[in-house]
């Protein structure tokens, strides 16, 4: 047999292979749903509010799920801070340089800043929150696999915001409201969670002006959810 031949036949065998597929393809990100706002806020599923037994501790929130050393407030604080982060001991944010979306404000301290959960916990509770387990609950308050479900603000702005939904607050900047409205019916759509009719007149009468504003959102996964 020819060495010609022999590569011949080799390659013959290769080409009749099963082409086995990317190992990181079966954790590949799922592909985010993208609307635009006015679509999005049209989807949202529409009932009214009940706060009977909302209490802030029913959502465990800043815990290290990955077991890291950083909990989800580090986490945040690390991954928004646009320089550097100074980071000590097992992991304790001590300086950066942030920018709060809600005032325009760029603060280094980050004892000046809070993170904001973009829905509050309250406000998830009213639309859907109080008939999840706890592990769900927990899943939302520690959600860092939505870009802007957790964000870092000034202490003032998110202290001014609590628990209201979009038809009783805004943000002092008037150039934030697009995305703010964004980044809110994007995390009520992830977390099933509803709208009352006066948030969903506020969030469409700022569609009307964001024409332009898109909306991208993946669902949460169900996992410890009781629904």
């Amino acid at each position: 047999m020819t060495l010609t031949t022999l590569r011949g036949i080799i390659a013959s065998a290769l080409l009749a292979l099963p082409v086995a597929a990317p190992a990181h393809a079966a954790s590949a990100a799922p592909e985010p749903h993208r609307l635009s706002l006015a679509q999005a806020v049209d989807i949202l599923p529409r009932a009214a509010e009940v706060r009977a037994g909302y209490e802030r501790a029913k959502f465990k929130h800043w815990t290290d799920a990955d077991h890291d050393g950083c909990n989800t407030r580090a986490e945040v604080l690390i991954d928004e801070s646009r320089t550097e982060p100074d980071i000590e001991g097992s992991c304790k944010v001590m300086a950066g340089t942030w920018f709060s979306s809600y005032d325009g404000k760029t603060l280094t301290d980050p004892k000046g800043l809070d993170i904001d959960h973009m829905v509050p916990l309250a406000e998830s509770w009213d639309s859907g929150a109080s008939q999840w387990s706890a592990a769900r609950r927990e899943a939302y308050a520690n959600d860092l696999d939505a870009e802007r479900s957790l964000i870092a603000v000034t202490a003032k702005s998110n202290r001014s915001k609590a628990d209201q939904d979009p038809a009783q607050w805004l943000p002092p900047l008037a150039d934030a409201y697009c995305t703010y409205a964004a980044d809110w019916t994007a995390t009520k759509l992830r977390w099933g969670l509803t709208a009352d009719k006066a948030e969903a007149a506020a969030l469409g009468e700022l569609a009307e002006g964001c024409s332009q504003q898109d909306v991208a959102y993946v669902p949460a996964p169900k996992d410890g959810a009781n629904a």
